[in-house]
């Protein structure tokens, strides 16, 4: 059954070939995407964007497409086989537009699989992390010539402090007795944090930190590796728009450093692993440095913490609000990732001094 709605979706695109097997990819929260095999022996990752989520997902395919090319004009000097494992590649329907739109109002776009490629959804040595560091920091540069007001907002106060916390308010305004309960503790934390957690937001409010090109979801296993655990690729390109590194830099320590996974519930087993912090922010600014002010850089450490917090906070408001955003597995699974992040900022703040650029 999904196979022949998968088929139907496929001949849309600029192919002469039909899908013979697929497999539905889990990492993600938000969208579905399925690794498939042609009759021709070629692969694709075909995806349905979350029009619920994502509100212009035309004007988020076409960011998406803009990068992309940006950075293969930038790394015009690969081959064309190499390009293609180093910068996502997007297929056109046959009407030549870069998605295809069902009939039941469903968006999809199609891209070409990187093989030979790999992911982490945790970190377990310090190649990975320099690695990891060391792409997001070449795409981030590669993009800081790109206009970011050529680039739609696809998620308005995305990363936006006060607004995530007016969105905490309202869910704690309604939310249930029990699960108002369940997450006392949590809701204490953040009230404590408030202050600390808007430093960077005052700042890019001012113009002391400037706007760029981000990428905003920037957790390691949007990053593709080769067999080496060499850095090839950045992945999930849905939420590039206009931000700031903090945003990119936090969220990516946010996952490399945690030693467990995001949802892990035996808390004993999640730390804040240093040295895979310095691993990272080592890879990092060896592409990145040149194009950070001062400024910039004495803050990537808060970026870390930040934007740790706010994940925990938006976890904690889809909790409150008897989980309607992210796709869950049971019913604590959002208190469980809540709880995870928390942990995480202890463990952060206990080593914070050792985080100084």
């Amino acid at each position: 059954m999904i196979l022949n709605k998968l088929n139907s979706i496929y001949a849309y695109f600029n192919n002469n070939d039909e899908i013979i097997s697929f497999d539905q990819l889990a990492s993600g929260h938000i969208n579905d995407t399925y690794f498939i095999k042609t009759k021709q022996n070629s692969f694709f990752i075909l995806q349905q964007i979350n029009s619920g989520v994502f509100k212009d997902v035309p004007g988020l395919i076409n960011n998406k497409v803009l990068i992309s090319n940006h950075l293969k004009d930038k790394k015009k000097h690969l081959s064309p086989i190499e390009l293609k494992r180093r910068v996502l590649s997007f297929v056109k329907t046959l009407n030549g537009a870069n998605y295809h739109k069902d009939t039941d109002g469903n968006y999809w776009n199609l891209m070409i699989y990187i093989k030979g490629s790999i992911t982490y959804e945790t970190v377990s040595c310090e190649t990975v992390a320099y690695e990891g560091g060391k792409l997001m920091g070449d795409f981030l540069n590669l993009t800081s010539d790109f206009n970011p007001s050529n680039l739609i907002d696809v998620i308005p106060n995305f990363h936006d402090m006060s607004f995530r916390f007016n969105q905490f308010n309202e869910a704690l305004s309604k939310a249930s007795e029990d699960r108002l309960s369940k997450a006392n503790k949590y809701i204490k934390l953040v009230s404590d944090l408030k202050e600390e957690m808007h430093i960077i937001e005052n700042l890019k409010a001012s113009g002391d930190i400037k706007l760029r090109v981000t990428h905003n979801d920037t957790k390691i296993s949007n990053i593709l590796f080769d067999l080496d655990k060499k850095g090839l690729c950045v992945i999930d390109t849905d939420t590039v728009m206009p931000g700031i590194v903090h945003y990119d830099f936090g969220d990516a320590i946010r996952t490399i450093c945690n030693t467990a996974a995001e949802d892990e519930k035996d808390l004993s087993k999640v730390k804040f692993n240093i040295s895979y912090y310095d691993a990272y922010v080592q890879g990092f600014l060896k592409e990145m440095k040149p194009d950070l002010t001062a400024l910039e850089i004495k803050y990537l450490p808060l970026g870390a913490k930040t934007m740790i917090f706010i994940m925990g906070l938006r976890f904690l408001t889809d909790y409150l609000n008897n989980d309607t955003y992210y796709k869950t597995s049971y019913i604590e699974h959002n208190l469980d990732r809540c709880k995870n992040q928390f942990k995480l900022i202890e463990s952060l703040t206990e080593q914070f001094n050792k985080m100084k650029i």
